[in-house]
């Protein structure tokens, strides 16, 4: 067992090597008094920092505005601080990062700061190192969370295809097989040798299921285009939309002979669009009013413009759309309860929507009992 030191070291011995740093200062924090520990951790020569520096002139420049605004005022309050952290700056310039406790004390009359100081370089390095697993634990979380948005909008897009998928195969199925039918039934008759009107009527319905055929495969092929491609293709030029309704009205009269079709037109005429695709759209929406409405009353289609909007409304006679249906009116796959596969698959209206929105413009419909359904095609002329 080791002898036991005669003595215990002084009280100065304890004062300079305490594994702390001490410093005593006066009243404007010039300092009075500094242990060898203080001088070693600062590389300062206990000569250099006495009487010479102020205690704030040690600090870094974040570390004097914070003593001035708010350490000091702390301390004219209550005469004391615990636990401060700070940064003091070596005498070659470097920043040591310690922890401060601060204490007024009176004495001859007047005070002095004695302040103990501990580095706190493990504690800072420590701290830095939380921050940092904290930032990175908010990176990670910010990615989950776009990766997540990500996977949800992967997965909405794949059901979209699904149910895209889907739509066709209804589609091919059921509207194309019909019409393919009535072509089979008719060469077989043609076959088996028919009489000349026989024969006149199997070549007509054969002309109509084809044309219905046709009409699908253009709806399909515009579908296809809407919802895979960035929207329906257009080709707009200058052009006289009074002049192109007209006829596309007097052609409709010729497929729809039961429906009395009526052309209204106001204003000017003249419009950047494309006819073509502006009167597939007019088409579609008298195919519907055939379809649903009164078909002992007109059907009016109107045009008009004023030189920066173009209109088009058709408006039919007869019972109302349900307000039920109303909101998905111009989706895909949509038909009223009385519709039956003979009337298309739906897309018309979907196709019409999506006409106006290659125009910049949009389609409205308004249905009442007293007023009839009007729907309503405006975008902008140039």
């Amino acid at each position: 067992m080791a002898p036991i030191a005669a003595e215990p070291p002084g009280a100065e011995a304890l004062y300079e090597a305490a594994p702390c740093g001490l410093l005593l200062a006066d009243p404007n924090g010039r300092v009075l008094r500094a242990n060898l520990t203080l001088c070693r951790w600062l590389q300062y020569p206990c000569d250099e920092l006495v009487g010479t520096l102020r205690f704030q002139d040690l600090l870094t420049m974040g570390g004097r505005i914070f003593w001035q605004t708010h350490l000091q005022p702390l301390l004219r309050i209550q005469a004391s601080v615990a636990e401060v952290k700070l940064e003091l700056r070596r005498k070659d310039g470097t920043a040591a990062p310690v922890m401060v406790n601060i204490a007024e004390r009176p004495f001859e009359g007047g005070t002095l700061l004695h302040v103990a100081v501990l580095l706190a370089e493990d504690r800072h390095k420590y701290e830095r190192e939380l921050l940092l697993q904290r930032r990175r634990a908010e990176e990670l979380a910010a990615q989950h969370a776009r990766d997540q948005q990500e996977l949800a909008t992967a997965r909405a897009e794949a059901e979209d295809r699904a149910q895209f998928a889907e739509q066709l195969v209804g589609i091919v199925s059921h509207d194309i097989r019909n019409p393919l039918s009535v072509i089979r039934m008719s060469a077989a008759l043609l076959q088996r040798g028919a009489t000349p009107e026989q024969q006149a009527q199997a070549v007509a319905r054969v002309t109509r299921a084809v044309q219905r055929v046709q009409h699908l495969i253009g709806d399909l092929l515009d579908f296809t285009q809407a919802r895979v491609g960035s929207g329906l293709r257009v080709r707009k030029r200058d052009c006289d939309l009074h002049h192109a309704i007209a006829d596309s009205v007097s052609e409709l009269a010729v497929a729809f002979p039961a429906q009395h079709l009526l052309h209204e037109q106001a204003g000017d005429g003249r419009c950047v669009a494309d006819a073509d695709r502006i009167v597939q759209a007019i088409g579609n929406l008298v195919a519907n009013a055939a379809t649903h409405g009164d078909a002992t009353r007109p059907i009016t289609v109107r045009s008009e413009g004023d030189g920066g909007t173009f209109r088009v409304s058709v408006h039919n006679h007869g019972r109302p759309i349900p307000p039920e249906l109303l909101p998905r009116l111009f989706e895909p796959m949509v038909r009223g309860a009385d519709a039956n596969a003979a009337e298309g698959v739906g897309l018309g209206l979907y196709i019409v929507r999506e006409i106006a929105r290659a125009h910049a413009g949009h389609v409205d419909v308004r249905s009442t009992s007293a007023e009839g359904t009007t729907f309503v095609l405006d975008w902008p002329c140039a």
